[in-house]
């Protein structure tokens, strides 16, 4: 058969890279599924997140209360940078949310409304995404790892937030994090 003249149905040359494709999209395949496993295996409270550009690591830590507030928290790195934001995760009621904090070298001890507004780099509702796609609230740190978090407004909000600029952030990270790793 002459080079670059396609098989037809039902040849050798076919099945052959057929074969080949099914080889090759293999690791793809198990590295999908290896990461939803290990997601699976995790707490919620020991899981790391990456954004799709590899600028930032969200890292959960446990709470080491059970009469916390918050139902997780989490510190958001910025990569190649110094910079490391404290984030905390609160549900709400009516409607049932999960609601996320993101801030960045708030004062200590007693602070004010307005300390607090002045520190605070991100606000809103906290999405974890499954394996299946299924979106739900962000459930509390004993609970599974969800495969995916969502921060609806975090790039822009760190866009137009003091860690901004040369010398600071310089990517603005996709509201979505994935699973990277298990930090236990």
């Amino acid at each position: 058969m002459a080079r670059g003249v396609p098989a037809a149905d039902g040849s050798p040359l076919l099945i052959v890279r057929l074969k080949w494709a099914a080889v090759l999209a293999a690791p793809l395949f198990l590295c999908a599924m290896t990461g939803a496993a290990l997601s699976a295996e995790c707490k919620q409270s020991d899981a790391v997140y990456a954004d799709r550009d590899g600028a930032y690591e969200l890292r959960f830590s446990p709470l080491g209360s059970e009469a916390a507030a918050a139902s997780n928290q989490f510190k958001i790195n910025v990569l190649k940078t110094s910079i490391v934001l404290d984030g905390y995760v609160m549900p709400s009621e009516e409607p049932d949310r999960a609601i996320g904090i993101v801030m960045f070298n708030c004062p200590d001890g007693d602070v004010t409304g307005a300390d607090l507004d002045a520190c605070t780099i991100w606000q809103g509702p906290v999405y974890s995404v499954g394996a299946a796609g299924e979106v739900d609230n962000l459930q509390a740190e004993a609970a599974g790892a969800a495969d995916r978090i969502v921060l609806p407004g975090l790039g822009p909000a760190i866009r137009e937030s003091s860690i901004w600029g040369e010398g600071k952030a310089t990517v603005a990270p996709w509201d979505v994090l994935t699973f990277k790793e298990c930090a236990k």
